[in-house]
């Protein structure tokens, strides 16, 4: 394997300075018309490439940025990510994806890496509301921009975002569920340290009080938002012998965990127990039935997101802006039946 052409290589080459070379590929007016020629014809014919990170640091932009999410398990992120590639691509950038598990040290971590390399603004969804609020201000303040999409930082902070109404649309899914006939509502909840979980189970609990529904022991913490923790949510409810009629879950994956597991020991989904959830994945409609949900537009809110993020590229004095998006109710055959 050949080892690549420096700038160096083109001096020894050339017999010329690696400062002359170096100016020549610039296209600077102040060298001669035939160096630049010979510089070009050289670069070509040894196969020369540029180090385009080194060019960037030195003209001050690395035309990339970051994007931190805590997962990339799920279609979640994919989706959000291709709405930052429609429109920074064209643009010129390339995208670092970092992920951080859902682990504020190692989101933390990612940031700071980032920072090392340079980049011109990060996009992030972040795993844990307050945690690294010092070091989103201090990268901020260090020039830097941060735009926040779905769960985004307290008021304190300000930044633009992008959201949607977590609290109108669950209470919305709530209200379907009621007219479904259900009364015993589950609600599978997400991290209590992020906005969308505490915003998605206040509209629960808002509706159901208003119908004198509530019942808070029906409110049930999971260890986390993937399928196996939606299953042992639903292991758990049946194993304590919980009368339920229906669920509402904080995420499509835990949702379709739960109804995994319901159908597994013969529970009839939606005839007994009815199931609705938080999503925009293409999840909710490869399951059987397929899942009632709030649909995200998870590639408009990427493209909303990298929109602000350039904002702040060209202007970092431009004021901060949130951008609240629509989410859809779309009901499917996982709440559509009749209750028993």
């Amino acid at each position: 394997m050949m080892k690549r052409t420096t700038i160096k290589d083109l001096a020894q080459y050339l017999s010329l300075s690696t400062s002359t070379i170096s100016r020549a590929l610039l296209n600077d007016k102040n060298i001669h018309a035939d160096t630049k020629n010979r510089v070009i014809e050289a670069a070509q014919k040894l196969g020369y490439k540029p180090n385009v990170t080194a060019l960037n640091l030195k003209y001050g932009k690395t035309k990339s940025i970051g994007f931190v999410v805590p997962e990339m398990t799920t279609p979640f992120s994919s989706k959000v990510l291709q709405g930052v590639h429609n429109i920074l691509y064209p643009l010129g950038y390339k995208v670092i994806i970092l992920q951080s598990d859902e682990d504020p040290l190692r989101e933390r971590e990612n940031l700071l890496l980032l920072e090392s390399f340079n980049v011109d603004g990060i996009i992030i969804n972040l795993c844990h509301e307050t945690h690294n609020q010092e070091i989103y201000q201090e990268i901020i303040q260090r020039g830097t921009p941060l735009v926040f999409f779905d769960r985004i930082p307290q008021n304190t902070l300000d930044v633009s975002k992008v959201l949607v109404d977590d609290h109108i649309k669950a209470s919305l899914m709530i209200e379907h569920l009621i007219s479904c006939g259900r009364t015993k509502i589950v609600h599978l909840m997400g991290p209590s340290t992020v906005r969308n979980s505490v915003e998605r189970a206040g509209g629960y609990q808002r509706i159901l009080t208003k119908h004198n529904l509530y019942d808070a022991q029906l409110m049930v913490k999971t260890n986390g938002v993937g399928f196996d923790d939606g299953r042992i949510a639903a292991k758990k409810l049946l194993d304590n012998k919980v009368q339920f009629d229906s669920i509402f879950a904080f995420t499509d994956t835990l949702a379709i965990g739960a109804m995994n597991y319901l159908q597994e020991q013969g529970i009839k989904v939606p005839e007994e127990i009815a199931i609705a959830s938080f999503s925009g994945t293409e999840f909710s409609v490869n399951v059987y039935p397929q899942l009632t949900s709030v649909e995200q537009p998870l590639t408009k809110m990427g493209e909303s997101a990298a929109t602000l993020l350039i904002e702040k590229i060209k202007d970092d004095s431009s004021p901060s802006r949130t951008i609240i998006l629509d989410a859809k109710l779309v009901y499917r055959a996982s709440t559509l039946g009749k209750a028993l």
